[in-house]
């Protein structure tokens, strides 16, 4: 493995999305991570649309969890701890994401191992934290979506009913968080020689992400009831003759390019859009006054004149043309590789791009147990007491086809 987290260990105990998702962030930049995956498998391998014949692989296990080991283990079973304990030992960071109490129950939490293993950081990822009234919650993405304000902010623009955004972004946006705390972490204990215990809430995460422009009214404290909701216009999605664009006219620059663009002197002229602050206090105006210059022209030639007047501007692509969008190839973002029992899988190459030492996609997605023998090889247990521990159905091992 190359990258910057190279020689880094990790020990994932994390299922569905928001730890698996966090931890392959980290095994793209060379981390070692072990998945830790129960008898019949994470249950994101059965999510969804599963896409091999023997079933244990879903497009969305595979874009989580790329680039890892897998030991399949009852932790629940004696056996299981044994192996867990030994592994905990070996690791530089432990990711889980139970439900408060879970590992505590398993004498697997955060006080006891951090007192054995000091420089151990542990990472807890739950749905609400591990307080208040909603702790025993069953959390998933539209919880938080609802809790947050996330569908507030979709709300239709007539009847002001809330919607869900149409992708897990709650999930995903506290493994990005997660990633982050871990190579903080991991930098601090460089200097101290400890480790922590990092917790990160998907509640917590998503009021901090939507924050800076969501909850913009609701920041200077007694000042509510007078702020505009930032929110309460139309959004930026322009029909063109033959297809949709966005563009953005914030700046005074950007706003005279655009009146420049519909050829239109006239619009230039509206007093109501001269300023800064006239184009936000008009906001729903302006938007629908350019989505009426808009329409009178394709995407293609709306997209030429914006482009003239240094208007930024681009086409909204449907799913299936950004594989082939000419920027997205230019930058080859969609990388190929081989996953075994499926076939040919797309992936986009690791975000962040490091010079120095370049992250990259460590390998296809585990079968469940596919290293289950390796690594317990590695921690000294014999054939035998293997096959023992298969036999006894606190391990599952395969073989990599």
């Amino acid at each position: 493995m190359s990258g910057p987290l190279k020689g880094v260990r990790v020990l994932d105990l994390t299922g569905v999305v928001s730890g698996p998702f966090a931890t392959m962030f980290l095994a793209d930049q060379g981390a070692d991570v072990l998945k830790i995956e129960p008898i019949g498998g994470d249950i994101t391998r059965r999510s969804r649309a599963i896409i091999d014949e023997a079933g244990e692989f879903s497009a969305l296990f595979i874009s989580s969890n790329r680039g890892k080991r897998s030991l399949s283990i009852d932790i629940k079973s004696e056996v299981g701890r044994e192996v867990l304990a030994k592994l905990v030992a070996q690791s530089d960071v432990l990711v889980q994401n139970f439900r408060p109490g879970t590992m505590e129950r398993l004498g697997l939490g955060p006080d006891e191992l951090r007192e054995r293993h000091p420089r151990l950081i542990y990472v807890s990822i739950s749905g609400v934290g591990d307080t208040g009234p909603y702790v025993k919650k069953r959390v998933y993405d539209p919880i938080i979506q609802g809790l947050s304000g996330f569908a507030d902010i979709q709300s239709q623009p007539v009847t002001n009913r809330p919607q869900m955004i149409r992708t897990i972004v709650c999930d995903k946006t506290t493994a990005v968080f997660t990633a982050q705390a871990v190579s903080s972490a991991l930098y601090a204990r460089e200097k101290t020689g400890l480790g922590d215990h990092i917790q990160v809430a998907m509640l917590d995460a998503m009021i901090s992400y939507l924050w800076p422009e969501g909850m913009m009214q609701y920041t200077v404290v007694g000042a509510e009831a007078t702020a505009a909701d930032p929110n309460d216009r139309p959004d930026l999605v322009f029909k063109t003759s033959d297809g949709y664009i966005t563009a953005g006219t914030i700046s005074d620059s950007e706003w005279l390019g655009f009146c420049m663009a519909s050829g239109d002197p006239e619009l230039g002229k509206d007093e109501r859009f001269a300023t800064t602050t006239g184009r936000a206090l008009n906001a729903t105006a302006r938007i629908n006054k350019m989505a009426e210059y808009i329409a009178r022209h394709s995407t293609a030639e709306w997209l030429e004149r914006l482009d003239a007047a240094d208007v930024p501007c681009a086409p909204i692509l449907r799913r299936g043309e950004i594989i082939r969008n000419e920027q997205v190839v230019a930058r080859g973002i969609i990388t190929e590789f081989e996953q075994p029992s499926v076939g040919r899988v797309r992936q986009p190459k690791p975000a962040a791009r490091f010079e120095a030492n370049p992250s990259r996609i460590g390998g296809p997605a585990p079968r469940v147990g596919e290293h289950s023998r390796i690594v317990l090889r590695e921690l000294g247990y014999s054939e035998a007491a293997i096959d023992r521990m298969v036999a006894d159905k606190a391990v599952r091992a395969v073989s990599p086809q």
